[in-house]
């Protein structure tokens, strides 16, 4: 036996012991379509013909891999009910959850899994549901699930991005009011969360769908995250556009890095999840992000994962920027890369400095000249878009190099309502409290003067009061004199 042969053998070897080992995890796709599948088409393909066309254009008809392979449910699963039609009596689940596209597919169903997306169902006991539930909303909407009565507000508006809590009525169906649903963090009845259909729509799951802006702005756009509008007006959203239409994305390319099959302009799923020269795909979103600019005043984004008990919790936001970076490399100079996030940074320091962190402390000192109920008091509106909307749009604009988003949508509208609405604001609460026969509203009016004296007498609030500083005055003096220089000829 030669050498080259002795290294074939043993490398055929190994090849079959990481098959053996890897098959324990992970299914194999079947040899050939099931007979359970094939009975299933033939009704569905009468009854349900898009729902088949779609089928039969995926990867998964390619791979045997059909109706019943997805929805086949055992004996005990909380959503499993008995098909009971003439050709077909079998266990089913109506629901494919990512514990059971984990069966294929475990390694992208993990990232997900310690991602922000698949948690996004937290929601159901947040500050913005309370909106939908009460302050929008009633508990009219009765069915099975929800005899006290469920707000339709809730189940239409934040439950479809977010996920609802699905419910499994006592004859199996499921109840109305949490499904049809495909919201990112659906808590499913077996217990696992998310939706791996938010992205990759059924029944075809194309990859070049999941890879569109389109896809990601079901859920992120609108006045409180505005992502795609956003995008839409960067540099990177037109290149996309037009090289889209001209046909030099190739979306549906299985291996598509930057740089190599497409050079044009980038995608949502580009920058956040898709492979690079260096790193292969990941399905948890936010191992490329270095702010996380959701809450009042932005945080790193380790900080949120530690607090959802996510394992990602120990990858600092330093190589969460690096991996960012890398994408942006394929395109992108190194100094022009390290000269954005000044500018990005710059511009979430001035937010929180000038604007969240004093609006947070104010709000604190005006606690107890306001009315106890969340949203039952004017102030509590203005604050709320304050940092909900605004600050958020000028983040996350920046973020993405929109400049419209950023500073009209976002630094003006923001300043505008400080300005002209939260000061104003807070001047009547003083004046409320101060008229007050109540000794604690009197003080409590005094504790919030001083401290709206100290935000507005702060060098970033002073000119409010017509106060600048000699410094700044020079500083504009000179801008205005080069301005006239330049162009007043």
């Amino acid at each position: 036996m030669t050498p080259s042969q002795l290294w074939k053998i043993i490398l055929a070897t190994l090849v079959l012991m990481i098959s053996a080992n890897s098959s324990a995890a992970v299914k194999s796709p079947p040899a050939e379509m099931s007979k359970e599948t094939k009975q299933c088409v033939t009704c569905h393909k009468k009854n349900n013909p898009g729902i088949t066309q779609q089928w039969g254009a995926s990867k998964h008809y390619r791979a045997n891999v059909g109706c019943y392979e997805c929805h086949q449910a055992d004996e005990g699963d909380v959503d499993a009910y008995m098909h009971d039609d003439k050709k077909v009596k079998k266990l089913i689940s109506i629901i494919v959850s990512p514990k059971d596209c984990a069966n294929c597919h475990e390694k992208e169903v993990k990232q997900n899994s310690e991602s922000h997306h698949v948690k996004a169902g937290r929601i159901l006991g947040s500050l913005d549901n309370l909106l939908a539930e009460v302050v929008e909303g009633n508990s009219d909407m009765i069915t099975e699930g929800f005899p006290q009565g469920n707000s339709a507000a809730a189940v239409n508006g934040c439950w479809q991005c977010h996920g609802s809590q699905v419910k499994v009525n006592e004859d199996g169906q499921l109840d109305p009011a949490t499904w049809p649903n495909t919201g990112i963090g659906r808590i499913n009845p077996d217990g696992s969360e998310g939706a791996c259909s938010a992205c990759h729509s059924r029944h075809m799951f194309s990859v070049a769908q999941a890879r569109e802006p389109d896809t990601c702005g079901k859920c992120h756009l609108g006045p409180d995250h505005p992502q795609k509008e956003i995008y839409e007006e960067s540099k990177h959203g037109i290149a996309f556009k037009a090289a889209n239409h001209a046909g030099k994305m190739n979306l549906d390319n299985p291996k598509w890095i930057p740089g190599e099959d497409y050079y044009t302009g980038p995608t949502c799923a580009t920058c956040h999840m898709s492979a690079t020269r260096k790193q292969d795909v990941n399905h948890n979103v936010g191992l490329r992000i270095s702010w996380n600019n959701r809450p009042p005043v932005s945080v790193r984004p380790e900080i949120t994962d530690k607090k959802m008990g996510s394992p990602t919790a120990a990858i600092g936001w330093e190589e969460r920027r690096d991996n960012m970076k890398d994408v942006c490399s394929a395109c992108h100079t190194e100094n022009y890369i390290d000269n954005f996030y000044v500018q990005y940074d710059g511009m979430i320091e001035l937010y929180g400095k000038k604007f969240a962190k004093p609006g947070l402390a104010l709000m604190a000192a005006a606690k107890p000249l306001l009315k106890p109920a969340k949203f039952s008091n004017k102030l509590d509106w203005i604050w709320f878009e304050l940092w909900h909307h605004e600050g958020r749009r000028a983040r996350m604009a920046a973020s993405m190099m929109a400049p419209d988003y950023t500073h009209w949508h976002g630094t003006y509208d923001l300043a505008k309502h400080f300005y002209t609405k939260f000061v104003p604001e807070m001047e009547k609460l003083i004046h409320k409290g101060e008229a007050s026969p109540d000794t604690k509203m009197k003080d409590a009016s005094k504790a919030l003067q001083a401290k709206l004296d100290e935000v507005l007498n702060s060098s970033d609030h002073m000119w409010y009061l017509d106060k600048m500083t000699d410094k700044q005055k020079a500083i504009r003096k000179a801008a205005t004199e080069e301005f006239k220089k330049k162009y007043s000829k």
